[in-house]
């Protein structure tokens, strides 16, 4: 799939679409000509891309917690989507540490509940659930994790994650085993692009710190995580939800990350960054006690590979160069949407040179 041409004229039904990945994901369906529409909370930072973009006014905007069953099943029936994305969750690992009880509610029952709502809805071919690489038990060793490796996720966000794939499993096994929908889940590395405002992600911090005159604070330099452009996962999640639409034996679990010498650490990562936005950006690290992170982590994709012919297009250099460049056009008042535009036409035409 090297456009998006299937998306032309779908209904698309895409939860936490107001976030920085949801936001993207809504860009590249607008521009593939899907109808799209977008059920969750309010943006969850100040600024927002979902804002910047003017998405409200792009698609069927709806606010809705993935937690209230009877709005989001009355809310998807209303809208008889065709593929449904689901992207809604607590996503910050500290975060999870300070409120576990929404963090589980959230990726939980919510995947609970948009589930129902695929159950409850006749229209639904396609269901795609985005999860982490943190589903894995991590053992913090050297090779990648396979997606029949066992699920485990230490604190609650990694854990609410497990248990969230386990619920994709359990409905896609008994109560929706009837054909009718097919059901994948996507485990996903850290992404990094513009417009994301996130507390509590390197680079998003990178550029605050950056932007208020200030060196860049590293809380863990050395440790490795696998480092990919935002475009890389969210078209991998529209390849599998099209690949299983058109041919059911592709559903399945699958690892989206980037090559082996893209899992780079902290400190690499945010040198890279210093040297993309120029010599006004400088980092330094510092012993901060807080709770447990995984520092080592990486996935084995090879089974995306073999069965969708997926490809990494930009490396992690290439990804930090594009967050800055994404950065400072918008800081000079180009248009949020036009430069998302921009890059997802670069991201296609690289794609298909490989």
């Amino acid at each position: 799939m090297q456009d998006l041409t299937f998306y032309k004229g779908k209904k698309v039904f895409v939860t936490g679409h107001t976030g920085f990945k949801g936001s993207w994901l809504c860009v590249l369906l607008l521009k593939a000509g899907a109808y799209v529409t977008g059920y969750s909370l309010e943006p969850p930072t100040t600024p927002s891309l979902f804002k910047q973009a003017g998405l409200c006014d792009k698609i069927n905007h709806v606010i809705g917690d993935v937690r209230d069953l009877d709005h989001l099943v009355r809310t998807m029936k209303e809208t008889s989507p065709e593929i449904v994305l689901h992207l809604a969750a607590q996503p910050i690992v500290l975060e999870s540490y300070k409120d576990p009880v929404t963090t589980y509610s959230t990726n939980v029952m919510g995947t609970v509940n948009i589930l129902e709502g695929v159950r409850q809805t006749p229209s639904v071919r396609s269901f795609l659930n985005v999860t982490t690489d943190k589903v894995y038990r991590n053992n913090e060793w050297c090779w990648g994790y396979r997606e029949n490796d066992p699920l485990d996720g230490f604190e609650p966000y990694s854990n609410s994650k497990s248990c969230s794939e386990l619920v994709t499993h359990s409905y896609a096994r008994s109560l929706l085993s009837d054909g009718r929908v097919m059901i994948s889940t996507a485990r996903a590395g850290n992404v990094i692009g513009g417009g994301d405002y996130a507390a509590d992600r390197i680079i998003p911090d990178c550029v605050r710190d950056v932007r208020a005159g200030k060196k860049i604070f590293v809380r863990n330099p050395y440790s490795t995580r696998p480092y990919q452009h935002v475009l890389e996962p969210l078209y991998a999640y529209l390849m599998i939800a099209k690949g299983q639409y058109e041919d059911p034996k592709l559903a399945g679990s699958y690892n989206v990350g980037p090559e082996d010498s893209d899992c780079v650490t902290t400190g690499h990562l945010v040198d890279m960054f210093c040297e993309a936005y120029g010599p006004s950006a400088s980092w330094e690290s510092g012993a901060v006690t807080g709770p447990h992170e995984a520092n080592f982590l990486k996935l084995d994709c090879s089974l995306l590979r073999s069965v969708y012919g997926w490809r990494n297009v930009w490396n992690v250099r290439k990804a930090i160069e594009k967050t800055v460049e994404w950065t400072k056009r918008t800081d000079a008042g180009q248009s949020a949407m036009d430069v998302c535009s921009e890059e997802i036409d670069e991201f296609f035409a690289d794609l298909r040179t490989l």
